[in-house]
């Protein structure tokens, strides 16, 4: 198993994102990193750890002398950046010298790169970006995050069969439940996009149980929440921002009595476990739903331990033939053959 990796995407450095490629390679005898950006830098890198750190024989470079950065135009940077990481590592996929693509790079850029290079599932409009959301029981999937901004009802039911294949394979179960992300529950509520895709997604084939609002998001009753990328991303952002918020209000409060930080001493397991489920870091990365290939978005300000499960959950969708997964929900959900 081959995962070409963007070594120069992100906001923290090289030098992290290899720690995390070193870090999947040791938990997988079966797993090879592909690294791409600047050779000699890279070469050097990787050249200072080889005496020290296991797994280092198990990289690759691939060398790539462009970065797209964050506030670049996707259109613009797949356009003009041929020997961009990302359109490279993509490149790789296409040619079967990689299995799957990992970048925390320019998001909008790599769903482009990725479709540019790789193309469209047959059958599929609108490519998406999927994100897990940590609940009360199992993580929710929430489809579209951002790449699509301004969708139609059909957009919406094919997230649904995208997100439902891809949660039915990364979690083992037979049929996810799917619900609708509205202002209420009742199937008039909602804007007129929610409204057709409602019905859309009640005559199908698919575990479609209704609408489900904000506040049911993180109650963990549903596997994959379906919406635009609008709604999805201010989704995304407010979810990220109160995680953060709230743990510095924990620990404001924590801090301002004797009390309460004898108590801490008593339930810091409990606190740090908590933390842990609410770390974006364990969920990985988000998957690009409905390219022909396997390509996951990090977020920019990833971890080494991001990384190192991004590069796992890649892995995991090659094994599990995702795509393969997506056609036949889609062909059943449509009733094509």
């Amino acid at each position: 198993m081959r995962i070409a990796l963007d070594a120069t995407g992100g906001d923290l450095g090289s030098e992290l994102l290899l720690d995390g490629a070193l870090l999947a390679i040791n938990k997988r005898s079966d797993l090879e990193v592909v690294l791409l950006g600047p050779e000699d830098i890279l070469s050097e890198q990787v050249a200072r750890r080889a005496g020290s750190e296991k797994g280092t024989s198990r990289l690759s470079i691939v060398h790539a002398s462009q970065t797209v950065s964050m506030d670049e135009s996707p259109v613009d940077a797949v356009r003009k950046k041929k020997d961009s990481t990302i359109l490279v590592g993509f490149d790789l996929v296409k040619n079967g010298k990689a299995d799957a693509m990992v970048s925390a790079g320019n998001s909008g850029a790599t769903l482009a790169a990725a479709i540019r290079k790789l193309g469209r599932l047959k059958g599929i409009a609108r490519p998406g970006i999927a994100s897990l959301f940590p609940t009360l029981n199992d993580p929710v999937m929430l489809m579209d995050i951002g790449a699509n901004v301004d969708c139609r009802p059909q957009h919406l039911f094919q997230f649904a069969i995208m997100a439902s294949s891809c949660s039915a394979l990364l979690f083992n179960k037979d049929r996810p439940s799917i619900g609708l992300l509205s202002i209420g529950e009742e199937p008039s509520k909602g804007n007129q996009l929610v409204k057709e895709a409602y019905s859309l997604l009640q005559e199908s084939s698919l575990n479609f149980i209704g609408n489900v609002e904000g506040r049911d998001v993180y109650k963990g009753e549903v596997d994959v929440i379906v919406c635009d990328g609008f709604v999805g991303n201010v989704s995304l952002k407010i979810s990220e921002g109160l995680a953060e918020a709230a743990m510095q209000m924990l620990k404001t409060e924590i801090m301002q009595s004797l009390r309460a930080k004898i108590g801490y001493l008593f339930i810091r397991k409990a606190f740090k476990a908590f933390r842990t489920r609410l770390d974006y870091a364990e969920y990985g990365g988000a998957p690009l739903l409905g390219i022909n290939g396997i390509g996951i978005i990090c977020h920019g300000s990833s971890s080494s331990l991001a990384i190192c499960n991004a590069i796992g959950e890649a892995a995991n969708m090659v094994e599990s033939r995702v795509n393969d997964s997506i056609m036949k929900t889609l062909a059943q959900a449509t009733g094509q053959k």
